[in-house]
């Protein structure tokens, strides 16, 4: 990454400004913009976050914020109600007194000398969410945004439910925010009073997880902030970029396909992070690619961003599996819009003599009960911490898969797209889950995870209404697979793997299952792309000047998978260790790690259990707080048993200490 330390104007930061909302809450600002603004207005920038301006995203804004500022922007870092050092509290995610507050977040940036009335939204994430939300809400002076790992449907393709099962990560963000929500003010910038804000929001911290197992079904819950319901409520223009490596890569092409705005999309190899950052490389310059897209749509200059092709593609190469990679190998492709003229569906069968191109029936029936502690393989939902994430060899969960085999491919395959599954079958419970993963299978035998879908058997017609299955009683279900780019080498084997567990992902069905699949069409449908790939069509990456900070332990990530030989009980955990650091100019120092522990037995849903905790440890010269949080979930075939506790120190003297235990009726699960 290149740094650059001048820029066409000079910057001038405002650390610290409250914005006065209606209600006489005040949300806290650190605003970037050029030093001649107020004689030059210029358009401004939100970015809307509970993760603290001060230190929680202190990084990347200094890499980020300066840099659009002196190109003649003026970047507003706001932290939402209950948050760094803003007021009030924040009792959930997305609700409607976010989108209420940054309505007049926007409508005060109009007010101010500095900025010319024309505004945009960029975030990553929750800023990614909500910049949508906020979008849908038409305020007439957001213009545009630019919207990364982000969602359209918060049922569908969030942390929390994939295919109507319970994720894993639902608890693991729960325990996250918990900690995070537990950050202290900062007394340098609020005085005297941060005891108080931050005891405020320690005494009426919401365990978030308990609201979400308590919503199993898509209902009006989940449809609040998901601008599926009506992608016509945007109106400002969409720049759409996600990764590869992240779980949020369904939403670009699916917003593609159905917003009616203008819009963009671009997906490269990346995880949950920023493009002129993130890994694996290629990087890209994505600040330059951001100033086109703000030149145009808040300026009304013509960059010829929207003359290009609309969408931009990373099709990866394929590689020997690994934890974590630094680069990934491939290609840039680019398409007219999605669907993609350029992309065609290939039919392939799961038959007698494994997948086979063309339709051709199976003619005995395929049977598979998976132990629970299939899936082990399968990495993080969400790779996110620069940790090792990625899935690793899928042989051993193959091995508890009922597996169909192509022949080795005569020539390369390359996929773009969302592969889909149809199958026919039954299963001897009113309940069960099914995953189907694709993976590529190297003449040497080693197995990469190209791609995978799954479904709640309960859910499969409609993730709103439950409808269990009748033991014995043959149906009809579509799996779909996330979308991917990838080609697959000639010689190597595409394999489809189904299996009726895939943990830690996924909290296992109340009973064990078997999936039988009938004599008949068992159908596959890749995505196959047709086109030619292209130069890098971007800059190298570049940003200003990072922060200034030291390391006083650095971050080491760990993830560790152990069986007990006399149980059968296998232990998933995940260490998010990520250091101790100080910022050097105003010298905070700050230390967090996260540890989760995921067990489960091979023939026992009851025994299922998931564990996290978060140590957070903030101060400066004269004071420290620490603050530990734990959130337990264990279950029966009937309930949910939830239990969390958050205890806090000052200055080394406990001064809080809150507990939760619910005990939530499973549903759908």
């Amino acid at each position: 990454m290149q740094i650059k330390r001048e820029f066409p104007r000079q910057v001038r930061e405002i650390e610290h400004l409250l914005i006065p909302l209606k209600d006489g809450t005040r949300l806290a600002a650190r605003i970037w913009l050029p030093a001649d603004a107020e004689q030059q207005p210029v358009p401004a920038i939100l970015e809307y976050l509970p993760y603290r301006k001060l230190d929680g995203t202190a990084v990347r804004d200094a890499l980020t914020h300066p840099y659009l500022a002196g190109h003649g922007y003026a970047c507003v870092r706001v932290d939402i109600r209950g948050n760094g050092e803003s007021d009030g509290l924040m009792l959930d995610e997305y609700l409607r007194q976010e989108q209420d507050d940054a309505l007049e977040v926007i409508d005060w940036l109009c007010r101010q000398p500095w900025c010319d009335g024309n505004i945009g939204m960029m975030g990553i994430s929750w800023g990614g969410f909500n910049g949508l939300q906020v979008a849908a809400r038409k305020p007439k002076a957001l213009k545009a945004i630019i919207t990364l790992c982000s969602t359209d449907d918060r049922y569908a393709d969030d942390i929390h439910y994939k295919g109507g099962n319970l994720l894993l990560e639902n608890l693991g963000w729960a325990a996250t925010m918990l900690s995070f929500s537990a950050a202290v003010p900062d007394p340098r910038l609020v005085g005297d009073a941060w005891q108080s804000m931050w005891k405020h929001r320690l005494e009426n911290m919401p365990l978030l997880a308990e609201n979400w197992l308590q919503h199993s079904l898509r209902d009006d819950y989940w449809a609040h902030g998901s601008i599926c319901e009506n992608y016509g409520d945007i109106e400002a223009a969409v720049y759409c970029i996600g990764g590869w490596g992240d779980a949020y890569r369904n939403t670009p092409v699916r917003m593609m396909e159905r917003l009616k705005c203008p819009k963009k999309t671009l997906i490269g190899p990346w995880i949950h992070k920023y493009p002129h950052f993130a890994i694996p490389d290629p990087a890209i310059g994505f600040l330059q690619e951001a100033l086109r897209w703000w030149d145009h749509w808040l300026k009304g200059i013509d960059t010829g961003i929207m003359d290009e092709p609309a969408c931009t593609f990373y099709l990866q190469d394929a590689q020997p599996p690994s934890a974590m990679s630094a680069h990934r190998p491939g290609d840039w492709v680019q398409t007219d819009g999605w669907p993609a003229s350029q992309v065609e569906r290939q039919v392939f069968s799961l038959a007698d003599g494994g997948l086979q191109p063309g339709e051709h029936s199976l003619t005995r029936t395929a049977a598979v009960c998976s132990p629970l502690t299939t899936g082990v393989h399968g990495g993080e939902y969400c790779a996110i911490w620069f940790g090792p994430d990625f899935p690793t060899d899928q042989r051993r969960d193959d091995a508890q898969s009922l597996c169909f085999d192509s022949a080795p491919l005569s020539a390369p395959l390359a996929l773009l797209g969302n592969p889909r599954v149809s199958l026919r079958g039954k299963v001897d419970q009113d309940c069960g889950q099914v995953t189907v993963r694709l993976n590529d299978v190297a003449p040497d035998g080693r197995t990469t995870l190209v791609s995978y879908g799954t479904l709640n058997l309960a859910l499969r017609n409609d993730p709103g209404k439950l409808e269990p299955p009748v033991p014995g009683e043959e149906m009809t279900f579509e799996v779909e697979l996330d979308n991917i780019g990838y080609r697959v080498p000639a010689g190597h084997r595409l394999r489809i793997a189904i299996a009726t567990a895939h943990f830690p992902l996924l909290w296992p069905s109340p009973r064990l299952t078997t999936l039988s699949l009938i004599p008949g069409l068992q159908r596959l449908e890749l995505p196959v792309f047709q086109g030619e790939t292209i130069d890098n069509p971007f800059q190298p990456p570049e940003a200003a000047t990072p922060v200034a900070m030291e390391f006083l332990r650095e971050a080491c990530p760990r993830r560790t998978i152990s069986e007990d030989v006399t149980s059968g009980e296998v232990c998933v955990r995940v260490e998010d260790d990520m250091g101790a650091y100080r910022f050097l100019d105003h010298g905070l120092w700050v230390e967090q790690q996260a540890t989760e522990e995921y067990r489960t037995r091979p023939y026992d849903p009851d025994a299922s259990k998931a564990d996290i905790r978060w140590l957070y440890r903030v101060g400066r010269d004269d004071w420290e707080v620490r603050v530990e949080s734990e959130l337990r979930l264990s279950c029966d075939a009937h309930h949910f048993y939830l239990t969390g506790k958050q205890v806090a120190w000052l200055n080394g003297e406990q001064c809080h200490e809150k507990c939760w235990d619910s005990r939530i009726p499973r549903v759908a699960q």
